[in-house]
């Protein structure tokens, strides 16, 4: 069975190793008064996640509004203020108390007026190499800012999503197909047991990709709704050749 990697920011700073892969990264940060203000102020947009958590929960986008003054969204709900700190403290209530990253918000490319990323599912083939297996979008349900399908997204073949944006539709997808293999090489430097990752990517008009985040336990049965449905039945496949035992610790950790 693949390892599962729980926090956000170890991941992070894994792949953040490579030069190249770094460059896909948005600036991501933890979050405290000081770096949220600071990125909030560098780029207008941020958009805040808990450290560890699933299926978009949690996650806020915090917006420096140009007539002045801030604003946060969580799910729905859209809360305004004059200045950043009482908007702060506000942000810290519903936190929880958790630990939360900062990240460069990214203006994602939209379908039908609603924002949309792409996860690209990436494996430890029976050939011992990693091998993208499925990549399939993800369109944000009305009004919210998260894409995750378990938080009301909806599952649309990438196809169809890249082909308003682009002519090279099929050279975008090679190219994520590649980015996703060298995340899989980079992860397994820092741990060895995971044997396949989810990478949620983010398009801007410039179609730059964006990693916004690397999931070590993705869900496969999005891709029962690929219309091609021997994508799903190679990442079962592949799920399979991997259970066999693995050792019990990760032999690098980056903390």
């Amino acid at each position: 069975m693949s390892a599962h990697i729980g926090s956000k920011w170890r991941k992070t700073r894994a792949i953040q190793n490579d030069s190249e892969l770094a460059r896909h990264i948005p600036e991501t940060v933890r979050m405290t008064r000081s770096s949220l203000n600071g990125l909030v102020n560098k780029y207008g947009m941020v958009y805040i996640k808990p450290e560890f958590g699933t299926y978009g929960n949690g996650v806020m986008r915090v917006e420096k509004v140009k007539s002045g003054g801030y604003r946060y969204q969580l799910d729905k709900k859209i809360r305004t203020y004059a200045d950043f700190n009482p908007m702060y403290a506000s942000i810290l209530r519903d936190t929880k108390g958790k630990r939360y990253l900062a990240q460069r918000g990214v203006n994602l490319l939209k379908y039908k007026g609603r924002r949309f990323d792409l996860r690209v599912m990436v494996q430890w083939s029976p050939l011992k190499k990693w091998e993208t297996t499925g990549i399939i979008g993800r369109v944000a349900g009305k009004q919210k800012i998260v894409t995750n399908y378990h938080n009301g997204g909806e599952i649309v073949i990438a196809e169809r999503l890249l082909a308003p944006h682009t002519e090279q539709v099929s050279k975008q997808l090679q190219a994520l197909s590649m980015l996703g293999v060298a995340t899989g090489r980079t992860m397994k430097k820092s741990f060895p047991r995971v044997y396949k990752i989810g990478l949620d990517i983010a398009l801007e008009s410039d179609l730059k990709p964006w990693i916004l985040e690397v999931n070590t336990s993705p869900d496969p049965y999005i891709f029962l709704k690929h219309p091609d449905r021997r994508i799903f039945r190679k990442i079962q496949r592949y799920d399979r050749a991997n259970t066999r035992q693995q050792p019990p610790d990760d032999l690098h950790l980056v903390k």
